[in-house]
């Protein structure tokens, strides 16, 4: 993965380049984008996210979750923020060396992340529920 200096609306990103460039320089690990459900059932998707990040963790990578972050500050049930959230997701998608795709639906909002990251020949995984591989890479 090459980290641009720029974001993707053409704008100098300096702290974001800085620190993509920093983890992979200094950790030497992958950053991965989670993929999963949020809508529908938000508390129990919302833990089903975080057990993903933590099994993504014990596989030395660094997660990428924008569905726990942004519901924390923008509203899931405004149609507006939903997207802004989603928008701000496809930046952060751009700068991860995988998406991992996790359980057996795919939600709208997972729909446009894996066609992103197909647009952006950014190599896909798939995982079960419970974490365990479904198939290679895609």
């Amino acid at each position: 993965m090459t980290n641009s200096l720029y974001n993707s609306e053409g704008y100098k990103d300096p702290t974001a380049f800085e620190a993509l460039n920093n983890i992979e320089r200094e950790q030497k690990r992958k950053v991965v984008f989670i993929c999963s459900p949020f809508a529908g059932d938000i508390e129990g998707n919302t833990e089903r996210a975080k057990r993903y990040g933590r099994f993504a963790v014990t596989e030395r990578v660094v997660p990428i979750i924008p569905h726990l972050m942004y519901p924390q500050f923008l509203f899931d049930d405004d149609p507006a923020e939903r997207l802004l959230g989603i928008e701000m997701g496809m930046v952060l998608l751009t700068k991860c060396h995988e998406l991992w795709v996790f359980g057996g639906h795919i939600s709208s909002g997972m729909a446009v992340e894996i066609e992103e990251a197909k647009r952006q020949n950014i190599p896909i995984r798939y995982f079960t529920s419970s974490c365990k591989p479904r198939g290679g890479y895609r």
